[in-house]
Order: structure tokens, then C-alpha cells, then sequence
């Protein structure tokens, strides 16, 4: 096991966060040690976070210093991992990967009755119609960041209350045509470029892996709701139609390591 004491490796964490679940799927696989604070539902560790100076999550940090863990790559160089930093897939196929996962997602949110959507999954607090909601205000996130708008976390999106099923999957064909828009005119097709994010100064390039493989994570819960209900997805997603996406093993969160 990588050994970091006398200082002990701490993750802040909250449930539903897909990165979150990566980065301690991550540090698992790397033979990192760490306590996991649950700050949704420990105050104290909430307290913690805050006396370090983040405000969300997810945060990996030794004593007083602490890195965002959105960027595995960060995680890397902050505990000085000996392992290969993570390369992204060119824009043009993140994009093409974000358009691919968004069309799933339409198609998924229509599989639903309208009562079936609206449903809590088992212990989750987001329904099916929540949970597409948010695969699309993800996308749209992503592109704000590209205007000159802050991307900021989506932990508490909500789906309007009067919105049906048919409503949400007609937003989501809305996003991808912004997608279609925003690609058409980007003058600057590496997205080499720096935005703002909540996580700092980051590559566009960057922001686009997360978008895409963010995307493509509730994408994946959204099949297995719908196999869960005894449904089988309309052209499941496969492991070729995600492949360079850095997602995490696990479609929900697994137990943390303490």
C-alpha cells in the first residue's frame, strides 16, 4: 500500500457525486490509504472542509494542504503517485463522444412512464427524469464554461415540477443542438484554450472529457434503472462507444475506505 503517514490522506465526499466515486475508485486502485468524510452527512466533516478553504467536493488533502480531485491528474501530482498522468481524447472525439451519449439519454428518458420517472431510484435522491435533467445540464455546464461562464457544480440542479418525461428528453434534444451550434462556430478546435471553473483556471479540453465522461456516468444509471424495471435500453451504450472516457468502474457509488 502507498503510505503517505505520518499525515493521513483524507477525501471529502458526498453522495451522487460521480467524481467523487472516481477519485476514491482511483486512489483504491493505486494502494492509497485514505479516510473518506461523507460531508452531506457528517457536519463535522463539513467543518473540515470549510477550515480548509474548499467548498466542494470532491477534495483530496494531507494536513492543512488539499487539491480539487475533479482532475485525476491533479490528484497525481499532489501525492506524487508514481503513475502515468492521464491524456484525454482529442476534442473533436470528446465531442463526438458527448453527442453520442446525449442522443442515449433522450432515448432512455422516453423508455419511462411518466410515474415511472418520477420516481426515486431505491435510496437515491434523484428520479429518472432527475437524473436525465442533470446528464443535460451537465452538457450545458460545459459549454457555458467555453462563453466566458463559469462552470459551476451541478450537485442540486432540480427538475422543474411541472416537467414530464416527454418534456425532459425534448430539453435534451434542445442540448444537443447547442452542442451541434457551439462545435460549428468554436474557432479553436483543440479547445487549448483556459476557462473558469469552480476548480480553477482549466484547458477547455479539459472541461470536455469531464462534460463528456460525467455525461456518459448518469447515462449508464439511467440503463440500469431501466434494466432494473425489466427494460431493456433502446441501443445500450457499449464499452467501444465510451472507450477513452476516464469513468469510474462503478455505475453508483461503492463503499468508502477508512
Amino acid at each position: 500500500m502507498h503510505s503517505l503517514s505520518p499525515s493521513k490522506v483524507r477525501v471529502f465526499w458526498q453522495p451522487g457525486c460521480s467524481s467523487c466515486l472516481r477519485t476514491k475508485e482511483f486512489l483504491t486502485r493505486q494502494g492509497v490509504e485514505f479516510e473518506a468524510i461523507d460531508v452531506h452527512n457528517d457536519p463535522n466533516g463539513m467543518e473540515q472542509l470549510l477550515a480548509l478553504g474548499a467548498r466542494s467536493v470532491p477534495v483530496v488533502a494531507v494536513g492543512d494542504r488539499f487539491t480539487f480531485a475533479q482532475s485525476i491528474n491533479d490528484v497525481i501530482k499532489f501525492l506524487d503517485l508514481k503513475t502515468k498522468l492521464l491524456v484525454p481524447l482529442p476534442a473533436d472525439q470528446l465531442v463526438a463522444r458527448l453527442d453520442l451519449i446525449l442522443k442515449a439519454a433522450v432515448r432512455y428518458i422516453r423508455q419511462f412512464t411518466d410515474d415511472q420517472a418520477r420516481v426515486n431510484f431505491r435510496d437515491r435522491k434523484r428520479s429518472p427524469a432527475g437524473l436525465a435533467h442533470h446528464v443535460f445540464r451537465v452538457a450545458d455546464t460545459g459549454l457555458l464554461a467555453a462563453q466566458d461562464r463559469k462552470m459551476q457544480p451541478g450537485y442540486n440542479d432540480t427538475l422543474p415540477g411541472e416537467w414530464t418525461h416527454e418534456d425532459v428528453a425534448r430539453w435534451g434534444e434542445q442540448a444537443q443542438q447547442r452542442l451541434h451550434a457551439w462545435w460549428q462556430d468554436e474557432p479553436d478546435k483543440t479547445l487549448g484554450y483556459l476557462v473558469d471553473t469552480y476548480f480553477g483556471r482549466r484547458p477547455m479540453l479539459e472541461v470536455m472529457e469531464r462534460t463528456a465522461w460525467h455525461s456518459a456516468q448518469h447515462t449508464r444509471q439511467l440503463m440500469l434503472i431501466l434494466e432494473t424495471l425489466g427494460i431493456k435500453p433502446d441501443t445500450p451504450l457499449t464499452d467501444a462507444d465510451l472507450a477513452g472516457l476516464p469513468l469510474p468502474d462503478e455505475v453508483w457509488d461503492i463503499k468508502p475506505v477508512s
